[in-house]
């Protein structure tokens, strides 16, 4: 079936996947406009000669940073038929300090696209490619491509890279240029054509860049459609298909230039099913994005990603062998091989890439899984090198990353669980849910809480409900808990309220995004983002000189609630009577601590008072402490257990 390349174009993205015989092998995705392979015009806004690095302004969010390895030593000179100065100051050699100062401006190109929380990496030494050569016009020598295996072809390119590599301004030696792939068999003319069309491309950028301020953009890559044409239509593709009739066109115009062969093979969809679903690629693209990959024997691949590599661990699964372990083992171990190449293309992951198979015994099966895995990546275009399988079965690869891989692109950590993959488990929200629910039916005057939570955790609080009986003798409220649907298992909406109905309608208004007295639990971070405010009561309580019967009631407020039975409006059910049992988390040393202190606080509170109706002088304010009732967060604190405190 030969290789294929598929196009498909859409107002919001652009989408090419690569197939080798009818297997997807790549893919790549592009929103917005790219970045790596942009040539800037910066100025350095930080020289770091800790780090033997620079930061580099070039107008985006984040400055690019410019390690010391990638800064030239040379200046850029006028090209011929150029009048003015050079584009910037000597560089020279020597340290970062000596060779860049803040405020300076300088060429550069991104290399890397920004990722994550790091910024773009740029480099001084400007690669222009084309689809033959790639001309480098800050650096000399000439190279071909490693995948050129005929030593008389790779010599009769050299010898044409020389003789056609343009003469550097201002020096005796020529500009540096690379063959490509492509240039396989091509004549000279055709080669001459590229360069001739990248040193035009060159001097544009130098020309801008002298009547340009940075930061500023010079030269701004293909798309990724234009990319692909010239990066990765040479004649081993048998078929470039593309769904959009306008980039169809765009695409006929930029192999204009290119061997009529080429253009024969561009085909444009017109099936009325999308092309990737016609061609199966959907499916494919779905499970490029599971953690767990199969293989036809039976055993799988998982890929765990970190913020320094990314792992693949190697399983045999359902596959038992037929006739010892050995042989089990290695064909496992090579259908891995196969496979884990082929998903490092799918996904594009660059960086440190781990390889876990399965310890092998044999020498022999070592090498064999070796030879496997270097045949599977000798098809990539990306660099990758490879270190020896260990002795624990463990293969170190290094990939070069450039775009961001298909996991960035597609998906984002996710935001409750902070990108570790796990969550609470409900019984842990259940522990952290009845604190909260302590400390809102000890603090607040509504007669009723009512609980909304995620029907895994409201299983738990109503498998035993005798700590729910003696929190309520306790504090004379009536809990309600409701297992509600979707709601996130680390949430509980939290509501109080004179009347069932209402305090439901409150928890329910919370978790219809509503303003509400409700308490979101984050248990990664241990915190309460949301306290009911005025002591959790459920109508606003103005400061008013209290007489004997309200001093009264508050001394006693937190043992007996905020009214007596005989006090209840008509239609409320009675109070609960209170019993001598007590919440299984409070010990009876701590209720009589907890009395001790709201008598103690009382009375620090009733001297003020008496001194002023005594006729003596009017207390003095203490700007640490308010004569007003303590709020929800001090009574919490304070009628908390002490486990809690």
């Amino acid at each position: 079936m030969g290789r294929e390349i598929l196009a498909s174009v859409d107002p919001f993205e652009v989408r090419v996947a690569i197939l080798e015989d009818g297997v997807l092998t790549g893919y790549l995705v592009e929103r917005g406009e790219p970045l790596a392979g942009n040539v800037y015009k910066g100025r350095v806004a930080s020289v770091l000669p800790g780090m033997e690095a620079a930061f580099v302004d070039i107008g985006l969010e984040r400055n690019a940073f410019l390690p010391l390895a990638d800064i030239r030593q040379k200046r850029i000179v006028p090209m011929p038929g150029q009048e003015g100065e050079e584009l910037e100051d000597q560089i020279g050699r020597g340290s970062i300090a000596e060779r860049l100062r803040v405020g300076q401006e300088i060429l550069l190109q991104v290399t890397k696209e920004p990722r994550g929380s790091k910024g773009a990496r740029a480099t001084t030494y400007i690669a222009l490619p084309g689809h033959y050569v790639v001309l480098m016009p800050t650096v000399t020598g000439v190279g071909v491509s490693r995948r050129i295996e005929s030593e008389a072809e790779r010599k009769r390119l050299r010898g044409l890279a020389q003789r056609l590599s343009p003469p550097r301004a201002g020096a005796r030696d020529r500009m540096g240029l690379i063959v490509r792939t492509a240039a396989e068999g091509m004549a000279e003319r055709e080669l001459a054509d590229d360069v001739r069309f990248l040193l035009q491309l060159w001097q544009g950028v130098t020309e801008r860049a002298r009547t340009s301020r940075a930061p500023s953009l010079l030269y701004q890559d293909l798309g990724l459609i234009g990319r692909v044409v010239r990066d990765l239509f040479t004649g081993e593709v048998d078929r470039f298909v593309v769904d959009s009739p306008a980039e169809f066109e765009r695409v006929r115009d930029l192999l204009t230039s290119f061997p009529p062969r080429l253009l024969e093979r561009v085909q444009l969809h017109q099936d009325p099913r999308p092309l990737f679903e016609v061609a199966g690629v959907e499916r494919e693209i779905e499970r490029a994005l599971h953690r767990k990959v199969w293989l036809p024997s039976g055993g799988y691949l998982v890929f765990d990603r970190t913020e320094a590599a990314t792992v693949i661990d190697v399983n045999t699964g359902k596959y038992v062998g037929k006739t010892d372990q050995p042989s089990t083992i290695l064909r496992t171990n090579i259908e891995a091989a196969k496979e884990a190449a082929r998903q490092i293309r799918l996904r594009d992951i660059g960086g440190i890439i781990l390889i876990d198979f399965i310890d092998m015994d044999s020498e022999k099966h070592r090498r064999q899984v070796m030879a496997a895995l270097q045949e599977a990546v000798r098809r990539d275009r990306t660099k990758i090198h490879i270190i020896d399988l260990t002795g624990l079965g463990l293969v170190e690869l290094t990939r070069k990353r450039v775009h961001q891989n298909l996991e960035e692109i597609m998906r984002i950590a996710c935001p409750y669980c902070e990108g570790r993959g796990r969550v609470l488990s409900p019984e842990s929200v259940a522990v952290r849910v009845r604190r909260e629910l302590a400390r809102l039916a000890l603090t607040s005057r509504g007669r009723y809480v009512f609980v909304q939570a995620h029907p895994d955790v409201a299983a738990v609080l109503t498998r035993d409900e005798r700590w729910k009986d003696a929190l309520e003798r306790e504090t004379r409220k009536t809990i309600i808990i409701h297992a509600q649907p979707g709601v996130h298992i680390e949430r509980a909406n939290l509501s109080t309220a004179a009347s069932a109905e209402a305090a439901e309608q409150e928890a329910q208004a919370a978790h219809n995004g509503a303003d509400g007295r409700h308490l979101w639990l984050e248990p990664m971070r241990g915190e309460v983002l949301d306290l009911p405010d005025e002591d959790g009561a459920d109508t606003p309580v103005h400061p008013r000189r209290r007489g004997i019967l309200g001093r009264l009631r508050s001394w006693v407020g937190g043992v007996l609630g905020p009214r007596q039975a005989g006090d209840e409006p008509p239609g409320e059910p009675a109070m609960p009577e209170p019993g001598a049992a007590v919440w299984r988390q409070h010990d009876d040393a701590d209720v009589r601590r907890s009395r001790k202190r709201r008598r103690w606080r009382h009375r620090r509170a009733r001297k003020p008072q008496r001194a002023e109706t005594d006729g003596g002088q009017p207390p003095r304010e203490d700007p640490g402490r308010s004569t007003r009732e303590p709020d929800a967060r001090e009574a919490a604190e304070a009628r908390a257990p002490a486990e809690d405190r």
